[in-house]
């Protein structure tokens, strides 16, 4: 399988971006790590062997990107308002410099996004942020409330990153078009979050597909067996 380790420039943060980039060609999936986690946790962890197949027979291509967390959501050290602009940051160097890049590279009009943990609210977050950029979403074990993190603190830009608080006032036609898969466990304590998520998008008629597993806790097992499953789906 093919394996490219890759340094991004970001002019938004300043500082390069390190990913891992799986296969020659393909549908482009840009996938978050964990809390904290970094561009090659999902090697690590065995996730990316599970969609071995995919890779190799060209259908999917794999951009594992780094996270900024230690500088945003858990910079505990910084003021609740800073951290939120630094993702802020973030999210413009995902939406104006890596995912552009992306489409251009793979001559795709739009990407997947996915992640498991925190890196599927950062996947979900994306997603119905720039849905225009957003055909495939797939978050596994995911929460998606992140008031907790604000100290108490909140703005706009928190109110714009809190799903549960945009997404029932958000509009946009591309909503409809998204493939959306909320995976979770019978044993995941993030579950309830994926079926408040769930009622949200149902009230709205946005089309998803809320998939609890009968077994497994929040931890790779489960996740590894829901990737390839939700890979098949594109």
């Amino acid at each position: 399988m093919h394996e490219e380790y890759r340094r991004f420039y970001s002019h938004h943060l300043g500082r390069d971006i390190e990913l891992l980039v799986y296969g020659n060609w393909g549908y482009p999936v840009l996938l978050f790590p964990t809390t904290m986690g970094r561009y090659y946790e999902y090697k690590n962890f065995g996730f990316i062997e599970t969609a071995r197949w995919f890779v190799e027979t060209g259908k999917i291509k794999l951009i594992c990107v780094d996270s900024i967390d230690r500088d945003s959501w858990y910079a505990k050290h910084l003021h609740p308002g800073a951290r939120i602009w630094n993702h802020v940051l973030y999210d413009r160097f995902l939406c104006e410099e890596l995912v552009p890049s992306v489409q251009r590279e793979c001559n795709v009009s739009k990407v997947g996004v996915a992640g498991c943990s925190f890196g599927g609210f950062q996947a979900l977050n994306f997603a119905f942020r720039h849905p225009d950029q957003v055909a495939y979403m797939f978050s596994m074990g995911a929460a998606f409330d992140i008031r907790s993190f604000m100290s108490g603190y909140y703005d706009t830009n928190v109110y714009l990153n809190n799903p549960p608080d945009y997404i029932p006032n958000a509009h946009n036609d591309h909503f409809y078009q998204m493939k959306i898969v909320l995976g979770t466990s019978a044993y995941d304590f993030c579950r309830p979050e994926n079926h408040r998520m769930s009622e949200i998008l149902s009230r709205k008629h946005i089309p998803h597909w809320l998939d609890v597993r009968p077994w497994g806790e929040h931890d790779w097992p489960v996740w590894r067996e829901m990737f390839p499953h939700y890979l098949s789906l594109i």
